[in-house]
C-alpha cells in the first residue's frame, strides 16, 4: 500500500469518527466538567494555601499543564468503551469487512481521539485564561502543545483499544477506564512536583508516561526551559508507536 492510499484510509476513518462528535457535542461538554473542577476548586484552594512548593510559578500555572493532560487521557482512555458500543450496534463488523487494513483503522480511530482531545483541551485553555493564569502563548508553544495533545490522545486511545480486545463489555471497559485514569494522574507530576514525593512514588512517577507528557507541556507553557523536552517528546512518541502497534495487532479480537 502506498502512502497516498494509507493517508486516505486513515483520514476517512478519522472523518467518520469526528462526525459522531459533530452530531453530539454533549460528550465534550460533560467531559469538560472534571478538568473545570480541578482548576476552579482544587487549583484555587491549593493556590491560596500554598501547600505545594512550585518555585517561581503560581500553583495554577503549575497545575494547568497537568489538568490539560488529565482532560486528554480522560477522553482517550474511554475510547474502547465507544468501540464496544460500535461492535454491539454492528458498525465494527461492517468496518472490518472492508478492505481497509487493520492498522489504518486503528490509526484513523486514534487520530480522531487525538483531535477530539484538542477540542477538550481548548476548554481548559479558555478557563485558564479566564482565571488569568500566566502562560507562554505563541505560535511555537501552541503548535507544540497541540502536537503533544494529539500524540497523548493517540497513545491512550490505543491502550483503550487494546484493553477492549480483551475485556469486550461496556461495564468492564468503564471500570477499567476509571481504574487507570486516577492512578496515572496521581502517580505523575501533574498536581505536585516529583521532588516532594516519597521514594517509592518517585520511582513510579519516573516510569509513568503521563509525567513526561505533563513536563513537556509545562516546559512549553510555563517555564520556557526546553533542555529536556526532546526526552519528554521522545518518550511520548515511543509510547504512542508501541501502543498503536499493539492495538493494531489485537484489534480483530474485539468481535470474536
Amino acid at each position: 500500500m502506498n502512502i497516498g492510499t494509507l493517508a486516505t484510509n486513515i483520514l476517512t476513518i478519522t472523518d467518520f469518527e469526528l462526525r459522531k462528535v459533530r452530531h453530539d457535542m454533549s460528550q465534550i461538554l460533560i467531559r469538560a466538567i472534571q478538568p473545570v473542577l480541578w482548576l476552579l476548586v482544587f487549583g484555587e484552594v491549593f493556590a491560596r494555601t500554598r501547600l505545594v512548593p512550585t518555585g517561581d510559578y503560581s500553583y495554577l500555572q503549575f497545575l494547568t499543564p497537568g489538568v490539560l493532560a488529565q482532560s486528554v487521557i480522560f477522553v482517550a482512555i474511554f475510547y474502547g468503551f465507544n468501540l464496544v458500543m460500535d461492535r454491539d450496534m454492528g458498525l465494527l463488523h461492517k468496518l472490518l469487512s472492508t478492505p481497509i487494513p487493520r492498522y489504518s483503522i486503528v490509526l484513523g480511530k486514534t487520530l480522531s481521539a487525538g483531535v477530539r482531545s484538542v477540542i477538550q483541551a481548548l476548554v481548559v485553555f479558555i478557563l485558564a485564561l479566564i482565571l488569568r493564569v500566566q502562560l507562554i502563548l505563541n505560535p511555537f508553544t501552541i503548535i507544540g502543545v497541540f502536537v503533544i495533545i494529539i500524540l497523548t490522545g493517540m497513545c491512550f486511545s490505543s491502550l483503550s483499544i487494546f484493553l477492549a480486545s480483551f475485556f469486550k463489555t461496556r461495564e468492564r471497559m468503564m471500570g477499567i477506564g476509571q481504574a487507570i485514569v486516577m492512578p496515572l494522574f496521581f502517580a505523575s507530576s501533574a498536581i505536585y512536583p516529583i521532588d516532594i514525593m516519597p521514594t517509592w512514588l518517585k520511582v513510579v512517577a519516573r516510569i509513568n508516561p503521563l509525567s513526561y507528557i505533563v513536563e513537556a507541556m509545562r516546559a512549553l507553557l510555563v517555564t520556557g526551559h526546553h533542555d529536556r523536552i526532546a526526552l519528554d517528546l521522545g518518550v511520548t512518541f515511543l509510547a504512542t508507536v508501541m501502543l498503536v502497534t499493539i492495538a493494531s495487532m489485537s484489534f480483530s479480537r474485539i468481535i470474536r
